[in-house]
């Protein structure tokens, strides 16, 4: 991809000092690096996601001819979907500089100024998790935004007097997975809006065939397709899919993945037909089994599967509602007819093998 490409955060003690450093590894850095190989750089080649390509497309397209930077642009939905791949997409199409950071990264208006005031004409400013923006850091963001301008308060008390410098003008992309989240003062200063969804299963497959290609994975399509269907909608997730796979086939066959190996292969590693993991059936056989059908309270499910609540609420709930297998009440998290039919059980029955008394 062509232009500069920086990840900027902040030193917790730093008095708005910007630090440089680089994205830290991880426990696996082979797994990461392979993650930023597969990233598309080009509109053409990001598969999925039509109409928001296709707006895009336009949106750029409009810009370059007009010799302007492109509007301020916010892409919304679960992670692993590709808002990071979008914002690269965006700085490569434009052939300008992508600056990488974080929402909680900015932890002093000082750290965004110091980031603003070091941009290029051009330059794509791209801020994940920019709901979770300090108020401070976001008034900053204001004026940068609409007028590309930035306010600076030099001295304190009588003394004090404010400055405004002028920024060379950018394009800031913000990611979010909880729009709802985002002031409406910020939300409205965003030029563009793009939603992404769940991959559909054709998609996921043209990916993973995609992926297994720079990966140098020998994959057939009924095997592209078994682990797109496991993948739970998201590229992320059937890109980890595929090397779990992988590693199966070189360890336990030989040749290349198809649909029984690929089916296999997960199995082993605990995802199923639907790409539930073993916390997804913790869950329903919680609700299923040992309560027997009743009504679940957040915390009490938690504990049953030995997860913290904000996990159950906002990695695995998601996905168990989509598809149907599980249902939100007043009273509680019900399972839904559909889970008990995955987990081969009788949803008609008062109670199930294993479950817990009834308490009424």
């Amino acid at each position: 991809m062509s232009g500069r490409q920086e990840v900027l955060g902040a030193e917790p003690d730093g008095a708005g000092e910007l630090a440089r450093r680089p994205v830290d590894p991880g426990p696996d850095p082979a797994e990461l690096a392979d993650e930023a190989r597969l990233r598309p750089h080009r509109l053409e080649d990001f598969l999925g996601q039509p109409q928001l390509t296709e707006h895009l497309h336009i949106v750029l397209e409009a810009a370059r001819r007009r010799g302007q930077v492109v509007d301020h642009l916010l892409f919304a939905g679960p992670p692993g979907l590709g808002k990071t791949t979008m914002a690269g997409i965006v700085a490569a199409e434009m052939g300008v500089g992508l600056r990488i950071t974080s929402g909680p990264a900015l932890v002093r208006s000082g750290d965004l100024a110091a980031i603003l005031t070091d941009l290029q004409p051009g330059d794509v400013l791209f801020i994940d998790e920019i709901h979770r923006l300090p108020r401070p850091v976001e008034e900053v963001l204001y004026p940068a935004m609409e007028d590309f301008q930035l306010d600076i308060l030099i001295g304190k008390g009588p003394t004090a007097r404010s400055i405004r410098l002028d920024l060379p003008r950018f394009t800031l992309v913000g990611a979010t997975t909880r729009i709802g989240l985002l002031t409406g003062p910020l939300r409205d200063r965003f030029g563009f809006l793009g939603r992404l969804d769940l991959y559909d299963v054709d998609s996921l497959a043209g990916i993973v065939l995609r992926a297994a290609g720079i990966l140098g994975v020998a994959v057939d399509t009924g095997g592209a397709r078994q682990i797109a269907t496991r993948s739970r909608g998201t590229p992320r997730i059937g890109n980890r899919l595929l090397r779990r796979v992988r590693d199966f086939v070189e360890v336990r066959a030989e040749g290349a993945i198809t649909a029984s190996l690929a089916a296999e292969g997960l199995e082993l590693f605990g995802v199923d037909e639907l790409g539930l993991d073993k916390v997804d059936r913790a869950i329903l056989d919680a609700l299923c089994v040992r309560f027997s059908g009743r009504p679940v309270g957040l915390v009490t499910l938690a504990q049953c599967v030995g997860e913290e609540p904000d996990t159950i609420e906002d990695a695995y709930e998601p996905f168990l509602l989509q598809q149907g297998l599980l249902q939100r009440t007043p009273r509680g998290r019900v399972a839904a007819p559909n889970a008990y039919a995955h987990l081969g059980l009788d949803p008609a029955a008062a109670d199930h093998p294993g479950s817990a008394p009834r308490l009424w």
